[in-house]
């Protein structure tokens, strides 16, 4: 059974009000050792290999970083993260009762010296459908320790203007920025107001291991691009885990909301010639084996007549 949590406790309000005031709160402890280890394990077992046909595994679209996909079908502590009561709380505080999980994504980043993903504020709902600034928060969890390469925040830059990405020669619109910087163990927890400048540090000297759980009312217009890609597609979750989930769980999970989903989605992107390769290549294979096996089962014919 989950532990239960006073949702009034005073804890909760102050780490809503730190939250109001920088854009980005650190959270206390979540989960215990047993569950961080099992969930360890799990993550990194789907980053053995890249995905392919029937090889679970990461997607690879960028050079410095490998991005798995829904990964609360992994293990149960992914998902208890996700809906603990303190998060759940501060979500229902800072974004009301229409909140939900949106996404839930890891991603291992790679060693780099390179500040391949700069300064920014994360893009999401259509900013040509509306003057104001929708809120949203992500929980990030460290799944490594992270002693480089930590999530850097600028306290107080939240909800100051519709998220883009900021360029370097932009910053010193900026004055000097109160850079909060997200060092800390494996299990390290904290949330963040995305429309607030943020970016991964570099350099970046070990493997990093980082999950992003991502809430905001799915009833608000996406960009384009996020709708054409079906990014904030309904959640894939495993039955194996939800023999205890709450209404209000259940809510925050997306029950039975189908505002986001898309009848028969095909990705309009087309794939590589290197895919038809790989494809082409898989098929010759397929039949060389069935090939083999004919053969095989033939002259075993052959001697069984003999």
């Amino acid at each position: 059974m989950r532990a239960s949590f006073d949702v009034s406790n005073r804890a909760v309000d102050n780490l809503c009000d730190e939250l109001d005031r920088n854009g980005i709160v650190l959270l206390p402890r979540l989960i215990s050792d047993e569950q961080l280890q099992s969930m360890q394990r799990a993550f990194e077992a789907r980053l053995q290999r890249l995905r392919w046909n029937n090889f679970d595994g990461y997607e690879k679209s960028e050079p410095y970083r490998h991005m798995i996909e829904d990964v609360l079908l992994l293990d149960q502590g992914f998902l208890d993260v996700a809906i603990h009561p303190i998060v759940k709380a501060i979500v229902k505080a800072y974004l009301g009762d229409d909140a939900e999980l949106t996404e839930a994504r890891g991603w291992r980043s790679l060693p780099t010296k390179r500040d391949f993903h700069g300064w920014h504020g994360d893009a999401w709902y259509d900013q040509h459908a509306t003057k104001e600034i929708p809120r949203e928060l992500k929980l990030a969890f460290y799944l490594t320790d992270v002693r480089s390469g930590a999530f850097n925040y600028m306290r107080g830059s939240h909800r100051q203007q519709h998220p883009r990405p900021v360029p370097n020669v932009e910053l010193n619109n900026f004055g000097t920025p109160d850079v909060a910087e997200m060092f800390g163990p494996a299990g390290t927890a904290f949330m963040f107001d995305t429309s607030g400048i943020h970016r991964q540090g570099v350099p970046m000297l070990e493997r990093r291991h980082a999950i992003f759980f991502n809430y905001h009312d799915p009833q608000i217009r996406l960009q384009e691009d996020d709708r054409k890609f079906y990014r904030y597609h309904p959640l894939l979750l495993n039955a194996a885990f939800l023999g205890d989930l709450s209404p209000e769980d259940q809510k925050v999970l997306g029950f039975g909301n189908k505002t986001n989903f898309i009848p028969a989605y095909t990705r309009p992107a087309n794939p590589p010639l290197l895919y038809n390769v790989f494809v082409a290549t898989l098929n010759l294979q397929l039949h060389a084996r069935s090939l083999r096996e004919r053969i095989a089962a033939k002259l075993n014919q052959l001697r069984n007549r003999k």
